[in-house]
């Protein structure tokens, strides 16, 4: 593309030059050096730039400590002084005729502090909020399901409620303010595809990659609704994605599991017709489809296609190839309808060595080769027709707007193997981001030490590289696949849930091992795992606990995750997941969200200490480069306090970080640049003529003193002040 124009209007608070500092990621070479070029005033209004070459980013900026965000511009633009970007001059005093981004009438405007998600490149620049879609917002009843297992019943009417199947796209539409209004610009959902199982409502048991589960889906709310919806107010979406496993019924259209339909079983002590589990009356097989079965395989045999369209009682009688006996029988072996048999799997599919147990857990073949669990049947991701199936699928919805993957279970694929996964979908979308989940309770360092009971093969740091000496990070260069960071999070089991930051820094000297630890991704609990000492809970640790962790996790390297409802301490210290014999959703970390966010309570909601907490954290994030993209340096710890630098000469940002935990803290820290820095919490103004930069940090708050930065960013809470 040629040269190119661009005109800005100066902000009144600005002083009287204006700078242009622009960049090229594409060559990896900045053209300027900050504070960039003069701007030429033209109008009174109007400063102007011509640019003779493609640029990928630049900043305005007045020399003072007053700049915009990151802009990216490659065709003429003017940019007025609520930093949106217009294909024709605007007049003067009055909203545009036209913005470059198309929205649907559903939709308010992306915040002019937000650019398109188009010119958003660098993923560093998101935060991302986690949300189980199924538990998050019900928007459209009409879709409810409920699962077979774990069904919750009214104390007093003995009626099933809380379907397991009941947020959906269309609630999580209708909320698509909360999280923006949050702070986040990016929602990570749970796997959307169609899945089967008995506890099917996550999404980790696809059973069709290449369709949408209609659970999800309403009218005018479908995926693509969903993905529209979400650009048009500047929010990616990251789609989650299974690679090493399927149901245990197989893939349809390609792989059938050996069973017999689920409606002719009978639990010892019943008879068939009388089954009584809440909507599912008189047998388990799915109540929602008019033929009462669970399976519409074509790749299933004849006798079974056939049973699929006839019988929806299940009470035909029907003859078990395997053994010669007739179903329904009460009691008859439960393992025919919902158990494996790893040695009649179809190789061309799947494993065929066992399930994992034992020892098998931090052993790397055995993790990689045997089946996750009963409903977590093991791929043979090594095959061409596997990769060809799975990879296709996605593909698809990565054109219909997917911005960003995370992958599942990661340390159960080789890592040479799954990189053909991520690589591929790379170069299907050049630019896309993709990050995995390789969970450990502990630091992740595998053969490198600190404990680790296993090698280095099935630890993250490993498949964020390309070596091949698991004692040598730096044999291999970056795999270009970051992670969940694990070792960070378990850090705070030992840190923040005791009220310290001590230790964390020891953490944080390893990050050399990761191929780009600025690319990995930090939170403080998610769907499996709590920072509690068995990692079983939802955070239960005191709120001010809570906050110091945010403080850390927004302020350090890393892009910061968020799981639903942690802004509220949402069913703080219940397990993450169903764990009692008798627990159902609603006693568990996966409880239905949507309740927080009725009309009605949504201010109640909005009100809260950490939703206001972590809604001004990621407006801070958002303002600082360095806090984005930024590597860590000058790491120092003492218990009650922590201070680094974040230093993005790049990007022309360079910020000093304080924080304290407990206790009010003095920081000192030296060895910085010198010139003036004002805080964004406090707004404080501070000098570091000779290099050392001091300044008061209040309990469990932050001081974010960034070089000729723009000052004090969002109001007080009782956090950050």
């Amino acid at each position: 593309m040629g040269g190119f124009t661009v005109y800005f209007e100066k902000p009144a608070a600005w002083a009287e030059t204006v700078h242009v500092h622009f960049w090229n990621d594409a060559t990896g070479s900045v053209h300027t050096v900050w504070p960039g070029l003069p701007m030429e005033r033209q109008d009174g209004r109007w400063f102007v730039h011509r640019f003779t070459e493609p640029v990928t980013h630049l900043v305005f900026n007045d020399g003072h400590g007053r700049q915009t965000a990151d802009l990216h511009r490659s065709r003429d633009g003017w940019l007025t002084a609520d930093q949106c970007w217009h294909d024709r001059e605007p007049a003067a005093g009055r909203a545009p005729a036209a913005v470059t981004q198309a929205r649907p009438s559903h939709a308010r405007a992306v915040p002019a502090s937000l650019k398109p998600v188009s010119e958003r490149t660098d993923f560093r620049e998101e935060t991302i909020y986690f949300l189980l879609t199924t538990r998050f917002n019900d928007g459209d009843p009409g879709n409810n399901f409920f699962c077979r297992d774990r069904i919750k019943f009214n104390a007093t009417t003995g009626q099933p409620e809380d379907p397991h199947w009941r947020g959906d796209f269309k609630g999580l539409i209708e909320r698509l303010d909360y999280i923006r209004d949050l702070g986040f610009t990016a929602i990570w959902i749970t796997p959307p595809v169609e899945n089967r199982s008995g506890l099917d409502y996550h999404g980790y048991h696809a059973y069709d990659w290449t369709r949408i589960d209609p659970r999800l889906e309403s009218p005018g709310a479908t995926y693509q609704d969903l993905i529209d919806a979400a650009h048009a107010k500047g929010i990616k979406i990251i789609q989650d994605v299974v690679v090493n496993h399927s149901c245990q019924w197989g893939i349809r259209g390609k792989v059938h599991i050996d069973h017999l339909p689920i409606k002719y079983y009978v639990p010892q002590g019943s008879e068939s017709g009388r089954v009584d589990n809440g909507p599912y009356r008189g047998h388990l097989g799915n109540y929602a489809w008019p033929n009462g079965d669970d399976i519409d395989n074509p790749a299933a045999p004849d006798w079974y296609r056939e049973r699929h369209a006839t019988d929806p009682q299940g009470i035909e009688p029907l003859v078990d190839p395997r053994t010669g006996e007739t179903v329904p029988k009460p009691g008859y072996n439960p393992c025919r309808f919902f158990g494996i048999d790893a040695n009649t799997l179809d190789p061309d599919w799947y494993h065929q060595e066992g399930f994992i147990s034992g020892g098998d857990w931090e052993s790397a073949h055995p993790l990689q080769h045997k089946h996750l669990a009963g409903d977590c049947i093991d791929l043979a991701t090594g095959r061409q027709n596997v990769k060809d199936y799975v990879i296709g699928a996605i593909n698809r919805y990565l054109d219909m707007g997917v911005d960003a993957l995370r992958i599942d279970t990661v340390k159960h694929i080789e890592r040479d193997n799954l990189l053909e996964y991520v690589n591929a979908w790379k170069a299907h979308k050049p630019g896309l981001f993709v990050f995995g989940e390789n969970l450990v309770k502990g630091y992740g360092w595998g053969d490198l030490g600190g404990g680790d009971n296993g090698p280095s093969e099935i630890r993250p740091w490993w498949y964020t590289r390309l070596g091949h000496d698991p004692r040598n990070p730096l044999s291999g260069g970056d795999s270009g696949f970051p992670q969940l960071d694990f070792g960070l999070f378990s850090t705070f089991r030992d840190t923040v849930s005791k009220g310290t930051y001590g230790g964390t820094a020891q953490i944080l000297t390893m990050d050399w091992i990761y191929g780009d630890v600025t690319q990995m991704v930090t939170f403080l609990q998610n769907h499996d795992v709590g920072p509690d000492n068995d990692f079983k809970y939802r955070f239960k640790g005191e709120q001010w606990m809570a906050a110091a962790a945010y403080n850390l996790i927004w302020t350090a390297r890393g892009i910061p995750c968020l799981y639903y409802g942690e802004e509220i301490e949402f069913m703080k210290g219940a397990p993450q997941d169903v764990s009692e014999a008798n627990d159902t959703l609603d006693r568990t970390g996966r409880a239905y969200f949507g309740d927080h966010l009725t009309d009605d309570r949504l201010a109640e909601t909005q009100s809260r200490p950490l939703y206001r907490h972590i809604q001004r954290l990621n407006r801070i994030r958002q303002a600082v480069p360095a806090l984005q993209k930024a590597r860590m340096t000058q790491v120092a710890e003492w218990g009650s306090g922590m201070s680094f630098v974040r230093d993005y000469a790049e990007g022309g940002s360079y910020a000093v970080v304080g924080l304290a935990i407990g206790s009010d803290q003095s920081i000192h820290v030296g060895g910085v640049r010198p010139g003036l820095y004002r805080d964004a919490v406090t707004g404080a103004e501070s000098h570091a003529p000779d290099g050392t930069l001091s300044f008061h940090v209040r309990a469990n708050s932050a001081g974010i003193y960034v070089l000729d930065g723009p000052g004090k960013i969002g109001d007080d809470g009782p956090y950050l002040h």
